[in-house]
């Protein structure tokens, strides 16, 4: 085990004891989900860079793929004569 010391506000450290994230496993549980998440962010870079290097072109963003969704929409509307 390893024991950490960290200095914080009187503020903050009053408020996070209220929350209960000074109990026993709240602050491993954090740190466990930073890391996971971190994790993930690390692959979806990687993810990333590899597709750039394997097509020549950057992945969509979530708005890039709803405006493409918006247009197919409209097409078949139009199309179905809505």
């Amino acid at each position: 085990m390893t024991t950490i010391q960290i200095t914080i506000s009187d503020a903050l450290a009053k408020e996070a004891a209220a929350e209960g994230l000074f109990e026993t496993g709240s602050i491993e549980a954090i740190l466990r989900e930073r890391l996971a998440a971190a994790r993930v962010a690390k692959m979806q870079a990687t993810r990333q860079r590899l597709q750039l290097q394997a097509t020549g072109t950057p992945p969509m963003t979530a708005a890039e793929i709803e405006a493409e969704i918006s247009v197919y929409r409209a097409e078949r509307r139009r199309a179905a004569g809505a």
